[in-house]
């Protein structure tokens, strides 16, 4: 083998370790912006009775009020494989399959609210 064989075949095995540190590199990135976006996801619970509420992602340019995007109660009517949730409309009697992500717990009923009455009068 010549020294122009040997210098081209030097240059290869540098071109090589250059890529297998891009796909290393790149590798690294993926795993940290999973993890990253992994947390962002809330693992919740639902089981087939419970109330919860449904997040309303539809477009309204010009809306006239702000309103909370969390419509009002649903049932919970089962819980698919993948985090899929079967809800029952308790307004329209009908049944809708929906993202877990979507759907939040709904405490309106379980929470006592106390108020206090406090007199500020001068002392």
């Amino acid at each position: 083998m010549d020294l122009a064989g040997k210098k081209r075949l030097l240059q290869l095995n540098k071109l090589y370790e250059f890529l297998l540190h891009a796909y290393e590199k790149a590798k690294l990135y993926k795993e940290k912006t999973k993890r990253c976006h992994d947390k962002q996801i809330q693992h919740r619970e639902f089981e087939p009775g419970q109330e919860v509420l449904l997040f309303n992602s539809r477009l309204k340019l010009f809306p006239e009020k702000l309103k909370s995007g969390w419509a009002c109660p649903f049932g919970v009517v089962s819980v698919r494989p993948h985090g899929a949730v079967e809800l029952h409309d308790m307004s329209l009697s009908g049944t809708l399959l929906v993202n877990g992500q979507r759907v939040k717990h709904y405490w309106g009923g379980d929470i006592a609210y106390h108020k206090t009455l406090v007199d500020l009068a001068d002392a």
